[in-house]
Protein backbone atom coordinates (compact mmCIF):
# COMPACT_ATOMS: atom_id res chain seq x y z
CA UNK A 1 0.00 0.00 0.00
CA UNK A 2 1.33 3.46 -0.89
CA UNK A 3 2.13 6.00 1.81
CA UNK A 4 -0.82 8.10 0.63
CA UNK A 5 -3.30 5.37 1.56
CA UNK A 6 -1.70 3.85 4.64
CA UNK A 7 -4.55 5.16 6.83
CA UNK A 8 -6.99 3.15 4.72
CA UNK A 9 -6.46 -0.14 6.53
CA UNK A 10 -6.80 1.08 10.17
CA UNK A 11 -9.82 3.23 9.34
CA UNK A 12 -11.49 0.48 7.31
CA UNK A 13 -10.87 -2.14 10.02
CA UNK A 14 -12.12 0.14 12.79
CA UNK A 15 -15.15 1.27 10.79
CA UNK A 16 -16.11 -2.24 9.68
CA UNK A 17 -16.01 -3.49 13.26
CA UNK A 18 -18.11 -0.56 14.47
CA UNK A 19 -20.48 -1.05 11.53
CA UNK A 20 -21.16 -4.68 12.42
CA UNK A 21 -22.05 -3.68 15.97
CA UNK A 22 -24.18 -0.73 14.89
CA UNK A 23 -25.83 -2.94 12.29
CA UNK A 24 -26.84 -5.34 15.04
CA UNK A 25 -28.62 -2.48 16.84
CA UNK A 26 -30.35 -1.29 13.67
CA UNK A 27 -31.38 -4.83 12.74
CA UNK A 28 -32.92 -5.01 16.19
CA UNK A 29 -34.99 -1.92 15.37
CA UNK A 30 -35.88 -3.22 11.92
CA UNK A 31 -36.94 -6.53 13.43
CA UNK A 32 -39.22 -4.71 15.86
CA UNK A 33 -40.73 -2.78 12.94
CA UNK A 34 -41.37 -5.96 10.95
CA UNK A 35 -42.73 -7.92 13.94
CA UNK A 36 -44.97 -5.09 15.13
CA UNK A 37 -45.98 -4.25 11.53
CA UNK A 38 -47.17 -7.78 11.00
CA UNK A 39 -49.07 -7.56 14.30
CA UNK A 40 -51.16 -4.51 13.25
CA UNK A 41 -50.85 -1.15 11.42
CA UNK A 42 -52.05 0.63 14.59
CA UNK A 43 -49.26 -0.91 16.66
CA UNK A 44 -46.74 -0.01 13.95
CA UNK A 45 -47.93 3.60 14.02
CA UNK A 46 -47.53 3.65 17.82
CA UNK A 47 -44.04 2.22 17.44
CA UNK A 48 -43.22 4.91 14.87
CA UNK A 49 -44.25 7.77 17.17
CA UNK A 50 -42.87 6.20 20.37
CA UNK A 51 -39.53 5.27 18.89
CA UNK A 52 -39.21 8.77 17.40
CA UNK A 53 -39.56 10.31 20.85
CA UNK A 54 -37.24 7.79 22.49
CA UNK A 55 -34.56 8.15 19.84
CA UNK A 56 -34.77 11.95 20.06
CA UNK A 57 -34.00 11.83 23.79
CA UNK A 58 -31.55 8.93 23.72
CA UNK A 59 -29.42 10.09 20.81
CA UNK A 60 -29.30 13.67 22.08
CA UNK A 61 -27.92 12.44 25.43
CA UNK A 62 -25.69 9.92 23.68
CA UNK A 63 -24.20 12.79 21.68
CA UNK A 64 -22.85 14.33 24.89
CA UNK A 65 -21.01 11.09 25.68
CA UNK A 66 -19.93 10.41 22.12
CA UNK A 67 -18.29 13.85 21.95
CA UNK A 68 -15.75 12.55 24.49
CA UNK A 69 -14.32 10.19 21.86
CA UNK A 70 -11.82 12.67 20.34
CA UNK A 71 -10.86 13.90 23.84
CA UNK A 72 -9.99 10.39 25.00
CA UNK A 73 -8.37 9.49 21.66
CA UNK A 74 -6.14 12.57 22.01
CA UNK A 75 -5.17 11.60 25.59
CA UNK A 76 -4.42 8.07 24.43
CA UNK A 77 -2.39 9.30 21.45
CA UNK A 78 -0.38 11.52 23.80
CA UNK A 79 0.33 8.62 26.18
CA UNK A 80 -1.73 10.11 29.06
CA UNK A 81 -3.35 6.84 30.11
CA UNK A 82 -4.01 7.63 33.77
CA UNK A 83 -5.54 10.98 32.81
CA UNK A 84 -7.84 9.11 30.46
CA UNK A 85 -8.87 6.81 33.33
CA UNK A 86 -9.67 9.79 35.57
CA UNK A 87 -11.69 11.42 32.80
CA UNK A 88 -13.65 8.20 32.30
CA UNK A 89 -14.52 7.99 36.00
CA UNK A 90 -15.76 11.58 35.98
CA UNK A 91 -17.85 10.72 32.91
CA UNK A 92 -19.67 8.15 35.07
CA UNK A 93 -21.14 11.03 37.11
CA UNK A 94 -22.07 12.81 33.91
CA UNK A 95 -23.90 9.70 32.69
CA UNK A 96 -25.95 9.52 35.91
CA UNK A 97 -27.06 13.12 35.42
CA UNK A 98 -27.96 12.60 31.76
CA UNK A 99 -29.89 9.41 32.57
CA UNK A 100 -32.05 11.09 35.20
CA UNK A 101 -32.84 13.99 32.87
CA UNK A 102 -33.75 11.68 29.99
CA UNK A 103 -36.01 9.48 32.13
CA UNK A 104 -38.06 12.51 33.20
CA UNK A 105 -38.60 13.50 29.56
CA UNK A 106 -39.69 9.99 28.53
CA UNK A 107 -42.03 9.54 31.48
CA UNK A 108 -43.77 12.86 30.68
CA UNK A 109 -44.36 12.83 26.89
CA UNK A 110 -47.72 14.61 27.07
CA UNK A 111 -46.61 18.07 25.85
CA UNK A 112 -44.80 16.63 22.81
CA UNK A 113 -47.74 14.40 21.89
CA UNK A 114 -50.24 17.26 22.23
CA UNK A 115 -48.08 19.71 20.29
CA UNK A 116 -47.72 17.24 17.42
CA UNK A 117 -51.48 16.54 17.58
CA UNK A 118 -50.97 12.79 17.78
CA UNK A 119 -54.42 11.11 17.72
CA UNK A 120 -55.73 10.31 21.22
CA UNK A 121 -56.20 6.59 20.51
CA UNK A 122 -52.55 6.41 19.43
CA UNK A 123 -51.30 8.35 22.46
CA UNK A 124 -52.36 5.62 24.90
CA UNK A 125 -50.17 2.95 23.32
CA UNK A 126 -47.31 5.43 22.78
CA UNK A 127 -47.30 6.32 26.49
CA UNK A 128 -47.18 2.65 27.48
CA UNK A 129 -44.28 2.10 25.10
CA UNK A 130 -42.30 5.07 26.48
CA UNK A 131 -42.92 4.18 30.14
CA UNK A 132 -41.08 0.92 29.59
CA UNK A 133 -38.26 2.44 27.55
CA UNK A 134 -37.69 5.18 30.14
CA UNK A 135 -36.36 2.55 32.55
CA UNK A 136 -34.09 1.12 29.88
CA UNK A 137 -32.43 4.48 29.21
CA UNK A 138 -29.81 4.47 31.96
CA UNK A 139 -28.33 1.02 31.17
CA UNK A 140 -28.30 1.99 27.48
CA UNK A 141 -26.35 5.20 28.20
CA UNK A 142 -23.84 3.46 30.46
CA UNK A 143 -23.21 0.87 27.77
CA UNK A 144 -22.62 3.69 25.28
CA UNK A 145 -20.06 5.17 27.67
CA UNK A 146 -18.27 1.82 27.51
CA UNK A 147 -18.61 1.90 23.72
CA UNK A 148 -17.13 5.41 23.43
CA UNK A 149 -14.15 4.39 25.54
CA UNK A 150 -13.41 1.41 23.30
CA UNK A 151 -13.73 3.46 20.14
CA UNK A 152 -11.29 6.04 21.47
CA UNK A 153 -8.78 3.24 22.16
CA UNK A 154 -9.19 1.84 18.61
CA UNK A 155 -10.56 -1.42 20.08
CA UNK A 156 -14.26 -1.56 19.15
CA UNK A 157 -14.29 -5.35 18.78
CA UNK A 158 -15.48 -6.11 22.31
CA UNK A 159 -18.41 -3.74 21.90
CA UNK A 160 -19.36 -5.40 18.63
CA UNK A 161 -19.32 -8.87 20.21
CA UNK A 162 -21.71 -7.70 22.93
CA UNK A 163 -24.02 -6.03 20.39
CA UNK A 164 -24.13 -9.14 18.21
CA UNK A 165 -24.88 -11.31 21.22
CA UNK A 166 -27.71 -8.98 22.24
CA UNK A 167 -29.32 -9.42 18.83
CA UNK A 168 -29.59 -13.17 19.39
CA UNK A 169 -31.59 -12.47 22.53
CA UNK A 170 -33.61 -9.52 21.26
CA UNK A 171 -35.23 -11.05 18.17
CA UNK A 172 -36.94 -14.06 19.81
CA UNK A 173 -37.83 -11.98 22.87
CA UNK A 174 -39.49 -9.26 20.76
CA UNK A 175 -41.41 -11.89 18.81
CA UNK A 176 -42.62 -13.60 21.98
CA UNK A 177 -43.64 -10.46 23.91
CA UNK A 178 -45.26 -8.72 20.91
CA UNK A 179 -47.40 -11.66 19.81
CA UNK A 180 -47.68 -13.44 23.16
CA UNK A 181 -47.66 -17.17 23.85
CA UNK A 182 -46.91 -19.72 26.61
CA UNK A 183 -48.79 -17.74 29.24
CA UNK A 184 -47.72 -14.27 28.06
CA UNK A 185 -50.45 -12.04 26.57
CA UNK A 186 -49.87 -10.24 23.26
CA UNK A 187 -48.49 -6.78 24.08
CA UNK A 188 -48.00 -5.19 20.65
CA UNK A 189 -45.50 -2.31 20.60
CA UNK A 190 -45.10 -2.49 24.39
CA UNK A 191 -43.80 -6.03 24.02
CA UNK A 192 -41.00 -4.80 21.77
CA UNK A 193 -40.16 -2.12 24.37
CA UNK A 194 -40.02 -4.70 27.15
CA UNK A 195 -37.62 -6.81 25.08
CA UNK A 196 -35.38 -3.76 24.63
CA UNK A 197 -35.45 -3.11 28.40
CA UNK A 198 -34.33 -6.68 29.13
CA UNK A 199 -31.54 -6.69 26.57
CA UNK A 200 -30.11 -3.33 27.69
CA UNK A 201 -29.52 -4.69 31.20
CA UNK A 202 -27.82 -7.79 29.82
CA UNK A 203 -25.50 -5.61 27.69
CA UNK A 204 -24.59 -3.39 30.64
CA UNK A 205 -23.79 -6.37 32.88
CA UNK A 206 -21.53 -7.80 30.17
CA UNK A 207 -19.75 -4.46 29.70
CA UNK A 208 -19.06 -4.12 33.44
CA UNK A 209 -17.65 -7.64 33.52
CA UNK A 210 -15.30 -6.85 30.62
CA UNK A 211 -14.16 -3.57 32.18
CA UNK A 212 -13.23 -5.32 35.42
CA UNK A 213 -11.46 -8.34 33.90
CA UNK A 214 -10.05 -7.64 30.44
CA UNK A 215 -6.36 -6.78 30.21
CA UNK A 216 -7.04 -4.02 27.64
CA UNK A 217 -8.20 -1.64 30.38
CA UNK A 218 -5.47 -2.26 32.98
CA UNK A 219 -3.09 0.55 31.86
CA UNK A 220 -5.87 3.09 32.40
CA UNK A 221 -6.54 2.13 36.06
CA UNK A 222 -10.28 2.48 35.52
CA UNK A 223 -11.17 0.63 38.70
CA UNK A 224 -9.37 2.88 41.13
CA UNK A 225 -11.54 4.24 43.90
CA UNK A 226 -14.12 6.56 42.38
CA UNK A 227 -13.15 10.14 43.13
CA UNK A 228 -15.64 12.73 44.30
CA UNK A 229 -17.20 14.75 41.49
CA UNK A 230 -14.59 17.12 40.08
CA UNK A 231 -16.74 20.05 39.02
CA UNK A 232 -14.00 21.63 36.92
CA UNK A 233 -13.51 18.33 35.08
CA UNK A 234 -17.26 17.90 34.66
CA UNK A 235 -17.54 21.45 33.28
CA UNK A 236 -14.80 20.64 30.77
CA UNK A 237 -16.62 17.47 29.72
CA UNK A 238 -19.85 19.42 29.35
CA UNK A 239 -18.15 22.17 27.35
CA UNK A 240 -17.08 19.53 24.86
CA UNK A 241 -20.15 17.34 25.06
CA UNK A 242 -23.13 19.66 25.46
CA UNK A 243 -22.86 21.54 22.12
CA UNK A 244 -22.27 18.21 20.37
CA UNK A 245 -25.22 16.67 22.17
CA UNK A 246 -27.42 19.59 21.18
CA UNK A 247 -26.18 19.34 17.59
CA UNK A 248 -27.03 15.65 17.45
CA UNK A 249 -30.36 16.36 19.13
CA UNK A 250 -31.22 18.87 16.40
CA UNK A 251 -29.99 16.47 13.70
CA UNK A 252 -31.93 13.52 15.02
CA UNK A 253 -35.10 15.42 15.91
CA UNK A 254 -35.19 16.93 12.44
CA UNK A 255 -35.46 13.28 11.40
CA UNK A 256 -37.57 11.80 14.21
CA UNK A 257 -40.05 14.66 14.67
CA UNK A 258 -41.22 13.94 11.16
CA UNK A 259 -42.96 10.91 12.66
CA UNK A 260 -44.97 13.09 15.04
CA UNK A 261 -46.11 15.52 12.34
CA UNK A 262 -46.77 12.72 9.86
CA UNK A 263 -48.93 10.90 12.45
CA UNK A 264 -51.67 13.49 11.75
CA UNK A 265 -52.02 12.00 8.27
CA UNK A 266 -53.18 8.65 9.64
CA UNK A 267 -51.80 5.19 10.34
CA UNK A 268 -50.96 4.41 6.69
CA UNK A 269 -48.71 7.46 6.39
CA UNK A 270 -47.09 6.75 9.78
CA UNK A 271 -46.45 3.13 8.88
CA UNK A 272 -44.93 4.11 5.51
CA UNK A 273 -42.72 6.70 7.20
CA UNK A 274 -41.55 4.12 9.74
CA UNK A 275 -40.34 1.92 6.87
CA UNK A 276 -38.47 4.85 5.32
CA UNK A 277 -37.02 5.86 8.71
CA UNK A 278 -35.80 2.33 9.40
CA UNK A 279 -34.00 2.14 6.07
CA UNK A 280 -32.54 5.61 6.54
CA UNK A 281 -31.24 4.58 9.96
CA UNK A 282 -29.81 1.37 8.53
CA UNK A 283 -27.86 3.18 5.81
CA UNK A 284 -26.73 5.84 8.27
CA UNK A 285 -24.66 3.20 10.04
CA UNK A 286 -22.18 3.24 7.14
CA UNK A 287 -21.10 6.92 7.39
CA UNK A 288 -21.52 6.82 11.18
CA UNK A 289 -19.03 3.96 11.48
CA UNK A 290 -16.57 5.69 9.16
CA UNK A 291 -17.00 8.97 11.06
CA UNK A 292 -16.28 7.28 14.39
CA UNK A 293 -13.18 5.57 13.00
CA UNK A 294 -11.91 8.70 11.24
CA UNK A 295 -12.42 10.94 14.26
CA UNK A 296 -10.65 8.42 16.49
CA UNK A 297 -7.64 8.38 14.14
CA UNK A 298 -7.73 12.17 13.79
CA UNK A 299 -7.80 12.68 17.56
CA UNK A 300 -4.97 10.17 17.99
CA UNK A 301 -2.71 12.02 15.55
CA UNK A 302 -3.58 15.39 17.09
CA UNK A 303 -2.51 14.00 20.46
CA UNK A 304 0.66 12.62 18.88
CA UNK A 305 1.28 16.07 17.29
CA UNK A 306 1.52 14.66 13.76
CA UNK A 307 -0.46 16.94 11.39
CA UNK A 308 0.63 15.05 8.26
CA UNK A 309 -0.94 11.77 9.40
CA UNK A 310 -3.95 13.68 10.74
CA UNK A 311 -4.63 15.15 7.30
CA UNK A 312 -4.11 11.77 5.66
CA UNK A 313 -6.65 10.15 8.00
CA UNK A 314 -9.27 12.80 7.25
CA UNK A 315 -8.86 12.54 3.46
CA UNK A 316 -9.05 8.75 3.61
CA UNK A 317 -12.21 8.88 5.70
CA UNK A 318 -13.81 11.35 3.29
CA UNK A 319 -13.05 9.21 0.25
CA UNK A 320 -14.47 6.07 1.85
CA UNK A 321 -17.57 7.87 3.10
CA UNK A 322 -18.47 9.41 -0.26
CA UNK A 323 -17.96 6.16 -2.17
CA UNK A 324 -19.98 3.95 0.18
CA UNK A 325 -22.77 6.46 0.89
CA UNK A 326 -23.47 6.97 -2.79
CA UNK A 327 -23.39 3.22 -3.40
CA UNK A 328 -26.00 2.65 -0.67
CA UNK A 329 -28.17 5.45 -2.03
CA UNK A 330 -28.06 3.92 -5.51
CA UNK A 331 -29.04 0.48 -4.24
CA UNK A 332 -32.01 1.88 -2.33
CA UNK A 333 -33.19 3.81 -5.38
CA UNK A 334 -33.03 0.65 -7.46
CA UNK A 335 -34.98 -1.46 -4.94
CA UNK A 336 -37.51 1.13 -3.78
CA UNK A 337 -40.53 -0.68 -5.25
CA UNK A 338 -39.74 -4.08 -3.72
CA UNK A 339 -38.36 -3.29 -0.26
CA UNK A 340 -41.68 -2.06 1.29
CA UNK A 341 -43.21 -5.50 0.70
CA UNK A 342 -40.71 -6.94 3.20
CA UNK A 343 -42.13 -4.76 5.95
CA UNK A 344 -45.90 -4.79 5.61
CA UNK A 345 -48.49 -6.97 3.86
CA UNK A 346 -50.84 -3.96 3.53
CA UNK A 347 -50.91 -2.71 -0.08
CA UNK A 348 -51.69 0.89 0.92
CA UNK A 349 -48.61 1.03 3.16
CA UNK A 350 -46.42 -0.42 0.40
CA UNK A 351 -47.74 2.13 -2.11
CA UNK A 352 -47.12 5.05 0.25
CA UNK A 353 -43.61 3.87 1.15
CA UNK A 354 -42.31 3.46 -2.42
CA UNK A 355 -41.89 7.17 -3.31
CA UNK A 356 -40.52 7.86 0.16
CA UNK A 357 -37.58 5.56 -0.47
CA UNK A 358 -36.54 7.65 -3.48
CA UNK A 359 -36.30 10.66 -1.17
CA UNK A 360 -34.42 8.59 1.41
CA UNK A 361 -31.81 7.74 -1.23
CA UNK A 362 -31.25 11.44 -1.97
CA UNK A 363 -31.24 12.22 1.76
CA UNK A 364 -28.55 9.63 2.44
CA UNK A 365 -26.28 10.83 -0.36
CA UNK A 366 -25.89 14.13 1.52
CA UNK A 367 -26.11 12.64 5.02
CA UNK A 368 -22.90 10.65 4.62
CA UNK A 369 -20.73 13.68 3.89
CA UNK A 370 -22.14 15.89 6.64
CA UNK A 371 -21.84 13.09 9.22
CA UNK A 372 -18.13 12.57 8.53
CA UNK A 373 -17.48 16.32 8.63
CA UNK A 374 -19.27 17.01 11.91
CA UNK A 375 -17.49 14.16 13.73
CA UNK A 376 -14.06 15.32 12.58
CA UNK A 377 -14.86 18.96 13.40
CA UNK A 378 -15.25 17.87 17.04
CA UNK A 379 -11.60 16.85 17.03
CA UNK A 380 -10.80 20.54 16.49
CA UNK A 381 -13.24 21.51 19.27
CA UNK A 382 -15.59 23.07 16.71
CA UNK A 383 -19.00 22.32 18.21
CA UNK A 384 -21.02 25.48 18.83
CA UNK A 385 -21.03 26.62 15.19
CA UNK A 386 -22.14 23.18 14.00
CA UNK A 387 -25.06 23.42 16.41
CA UNK A 388 -26.05 26.78 14.90
CA UNK A 389 -25.84 25.40 11.35
CA UNK A 390 -27.94 22.38 12.27
CA UNK A 391 -30.57 24.55 13.95
CA UNK A 392 -30.92 26.91 10.99
CA UNK A 393 -30.85 24.33 8.21
CA UNK A 394 -32.19 21.06 9.62
CA UNK A 395 -34.88 22.55 11.83
CA UNK A 396 -35.56 25.70 9.83
CA UNK A 397 -35.32 24.47 6.23
CA UNK A 398 -35.81 20.74 6.76
CA UNK A 399 -38.45 20.29 9.44
CA UNK A 400 -40.04 23.73 9.06
CA UNK A 401 -40.02 23.57 5.27
CA UNK A 402 -41.50 20.10 5.32
CA UNK A 403 -44.29 21.28 7.61
CA UNK A 404 -45.15 24.14 5.26
CA UNK A 405 -45.12 21.87 2.21
CA UNK A 406 -47.32 19.34 3.98
CA UNK A 407 -49.80 21.56 5.81
CA UNK A 408 -49.40 25.10 4.47
CA UNK A 409 -48.26 28.24 6.28
CA UNK A 410 -51.20 28.21 8.69
CA UNK A 411 -50.80 24.51 9.53
CA UNK A 412 -54.21 23.67 8.13
CA UNK A 413 -54.91 20.56 6.13
CA UNK A 414 -54.73 21.15 2.39
CA UNK A 415 -57.09 19.84 -0.26
CA UNK A 416 -54.72 18.20 -2.74
CA UNK A 417 -57.22 17.29 -5.44
CA UNK A 418 -56.15 20.09 -7.77
CA UNK A 419 -52.58 20.54 -6.65
CA UNK A 420 -49.68 20.39 -9.11
CA UNK A 421 -45.90 20.67 -8.73
CA UNK A 422 -44.83 21.13 -5.11
CA UNK A 423 -48.50 21.18 -4.16
CA UNK A 424 -48.61 17.44 -4.79
CA UNK A 425 -46.50 17.01 -1.66
CA UNK A 426 -49.28 18.45 0.52
CA UNK A 427 -50.64 16.00 3.09
CA UNK A 428 -47.99 13.39 2.24
CA UNK A 429 -44.87 12.24 4.15
CA UNK A 430 -42.90 13.06 0.97
CA UNK A 431 -43.05 16.76 1.90
CA UNK A 432 -40.89 16.24 4.99
CA UNK A 433 -38.38 13.99 3.25
CA UNK A 434 -38.02 16.38 0.29
CA UNK A 435 -37.36 19.42 2.51
CA UNK A 436 -34.97 17.47 4.74
CA UNK A 437 -32.99 16.25 1.75
CA UNK A 438 -32.52 19.83 0.57
CA UNK A 439 -31.48 20.93 4.07
CA UNK A 440 -28.93 18.12 4.39
CA UNK A 441 -27.33 18.98 1.06
CA UNK A 442 -26.84 22.57 2.22
CA UNK A 443 -25.49 21.35 5.58
CA UNK A 444 -22.97 19.07 3.88
CA UNK A 445 -21.64 21.98 1.81
CA UNK A 446 -21.27 24.26 4.85
CA UNK A 447 -19.56 21.61 6.99
CA UNK A 448 -17.18 20.72 4.14
CA UNK A 449 -16.04 24.34 3.98
CA UNK A 450 -15.64 24.49 7.77
CA UNK A 451 -13.57 21.29 7.83
CA UNK A 452 -11.33 22.49 5.00
CA UNK A 453 -10.58 25.69 6.94
CA UNK A 454 -9.92 23.77 10.17
CA UNK A 455 -7.47 21.38 8.50
CA UNK A 456 -5.74 24.22 6.72
CA UNK A 457 -5.16 26.01 10.05
CA UNK A 458 -3.64 22.88 11.59
CA UNK A 459 -1.29 22.09 8.72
Amino acid sequence: MTTRWRELRPIAQHASTVFVGQLALVVSGITDTIIVGQYSPHALAALSVGSALYVSVFVGLLGVLQALLPVWAELNGGGQKEALGRSFRQAVYLTFILSAFGMVLLLCPGPALRYAQVPIDLQIEVRQYLQILAWSLWPALFFRLFSTLNQSLHHPRLVTFVQLGSLLVKIPLSLWLTWGGTGVPAMGASGAALATWSVNFVMLATALSLLSRHRLYRPYALWQRLESPDWSALKALLRQGLPSGLSIFVEVTSFTLMALFISRMGTTASAAHQIAANLGALMYMVPLSLAIATSARTGHWIGAKNPVEMRRAILTGLALTLALSWLCAGLLWWGRAVIPTWYSPVAAVQLAATPLLAWVALYHAADGLQTLCVFVLRCFRITVSTFVVYGCLLWGVGLGGGYVLAYGLNGAFVNTDSQTGLGQLAMTPDAFWAASSLALMATALVFSAMLWRAVKRQT
